[in-house]
């Protein structure tokens, strides 16, 4: 059933491109139907599952023997949440392409793929299967900037194209060097984590971390390596930078949970102040940059920076010496922020999309006054700003509530300094967001407030949907921690190995 989940997507896409003279409107109603049957599917693999630990639907197929590669996925607490949300946004970007008219078919085509690609790469517990389906995610949306992007769209696609593959290339050496430190040689993700590689050569481990840390870093992204994430947010369609920082970003957060810190305990350990440095000052220079700007979509992306920023140094306390129940629960946010900033960063992007198709623009200065005009587009706004800002009730509280208590509680003033630091990233995305309200929502009308009509029915379909659910885990999360919880305690006993 998991591979069937994979690969639907993938066979709609193939279905497209094949079935001759679909009109608009055809190809995104099957585009739609074929994202939420695998929506259904998804549903029913976590009613399936229960909240137990361990590996659920596993498949294992040779497929390389002589690497000892193979086809090899399962699903267990980290891998559950994020194909749930895969599933999710890519049918909500579906729901708002509804009335997207020229080149529509490759269009859809292209997103299909890019599910199943997010699919495989969640659900792959073989660390070459992990790495093509990685690579195929840049081919796939440096695609979508270039063909459908608006603005500078070609050189913001070929900038990200480059520094993404780039991390790709370094994180294949990376792991080369998993596989030829395993005694025996092995890709196999499962056999990786039960016996780490390079035990008994730090110097070597530290370099295997290096070249992984690196590529996960660059897709993340971590500053100083994120350059290319603004403008290819900046120039990308809507729904493109919806997948992009919803999905996309969070392949090098789960990376890290998933590759690094279970296959090279020891390592991790080691450099955990390099780790939670680099993450703190994502947070805080994320926030900073984000606050200066005026581009809608540009502040949306360096709030990105901010929040993954809080998973690195969440997944960084975890390596410390102190309470591991305090460890568990910085991973259990950490996990939790990756589902909860999806939803709500995929929803701030459908919404900036509503803006540039009203008037062409993402700047903020020339709207105001959008509670008069589009008063239930003002709503949307407003939500989903206070949920990225922290709201209580809303799920980017849960997450970073846990964060902060377990990146404090992990142990020693030093993490307690960084968790009080932290906390100013907080501050600042609260008055940006505050800002970006007042300038296009309240205040006195702009000279583009007149072109912007309110949100239509495809559009709030798209939305509302993600916003509730941030809200249903704003307070009532329990049917996802009960899922993370487990793997969390597994991944800090096998980090403290």
């Amino acid at each position: 059933m998991l591979s069937l989940v994979i690969f639907l997507p993938l066979s709609a896409a193939l279905g497209l491109c094949t079935a001759p003279r679909l009109g608009d409107r055809a190809v995104t109603w099957i585009w739609t139907a074929a994202s939420a049957a695998d929506l259904a599917l998804v549903i029913g693999l976590w009613a399936g599952r229960g909240n137990g630990d361990g590996v659920s639907y596993e498949e294992d197929v040779r497929w390389i023997p002589s690497v000892r590669a193979g086809y090899h996925v399962g699903v267990d607490g980290l891998s559950l949440p994020l194909l749930a949300l895969t599933s999710l946004l890519f049918l909500m970007c579906a729901v708002h392409s509804l009335r997207r008219t020229g080149r529509t078919r490759a269009f859809a085509a292209l997103f299909l793929f890019l599910q199943t690609v997010s699919l495989g790469l969640f659900a792959a517990l073989d660390l070459l299967l992990f790495f093509v389906f990685f690579d195929l995610s840049i081919v796939g949306m440096y695609f979508v900037i270039a063909g459908w992007g608006h603005g500078d769209r070609t050189r913001s696609a070929l900038k990200f194209f480059l520094y993404t593959f780039l991390g790709s290339l370094v994180l294949l050496l990376g792991f080369i060097g998993l596989y030829l430190g395993a005694d025996p040689h092995t890709f196999d993700m499962v056999e990786l984590t039960r016996t780490p590689a390079l035990a008994g050569s730090p110097g070597l481990a530290g370099l295997v971390l290096l070249a992984i840390g690196i590529g996960f870093a660059i897709k993340t992204p971590v500053v100083p390596l994120h350059t290319w994430l603004p403008p290819a947010h900046t120039d990308a369609p809507a729904a493109g930078s919806a997948i992009l920082a919803g999905i996309l970003l969070k392949m090098g957060t789960y990376g890290l949970v998933r590759i690094a810190m279970p296959m090279l305990p020891d390592a991790w350990r080691r450099y955990i102040w390099v780790i939670i440095i680099l993450g703190l000052v994502s947070v805080l220079y994320g926030a900073l940059v984000a606050f200066a700007q005026e581009d809608v979509k540009r502040l949306i992306a360096y709030t990105s920076v901010n929040h993954m920023g809080y998973i690195i140094v969440a997944l960084g306390a975890a390596g410390a010496a102190g309470d591991a129940a305090a460890r568990r629960l910085a991973v259990t946010g950490a996990v939790t922020q990756m589902v909860s900033h999806g939803l709500i960063t995929g929803a701030l992007f459908l919404l900036s999309g509503v803006l540039y198709d009203r008037a062409d623009t993402y700047d903020m200065g020339r709207f105001g006054g959008l509670a008069r005009t589009a008063p239930r587009f003002s709503g949307l706004v407003a939500v989903a700003a206070f949920a990225s800002l922290g709201l209580p009730g809303l799920s980017g509280f849960i997450a970073e509530f846990q964060i902060f208590t377990g990146v404090i509680g992990s142990g020693g003033a030093g993490l307690v300094a960084v968790g009080a630091l932290a906390i100013l990233g907080i501050l600042i995305t609260a008055a940006l967001f505050l800002r970006l309200l007042h300038r296009t929502v309240l205040g006195p009308p702009g000279e583009l407030t007149s072109l912007v009509t309110d949100a239509r029915r495809g559009e709030l379909a798209a939305v509302v949907p993600l916003l509730a659910l941030a809200a249903v885990i704003g307070v009532a999360p329990r049917f996802l921690l009960d899922v993370i919880e487990p793997f969390s305690a597994t991944v800090v006993s096998l980090v403290a190995r």
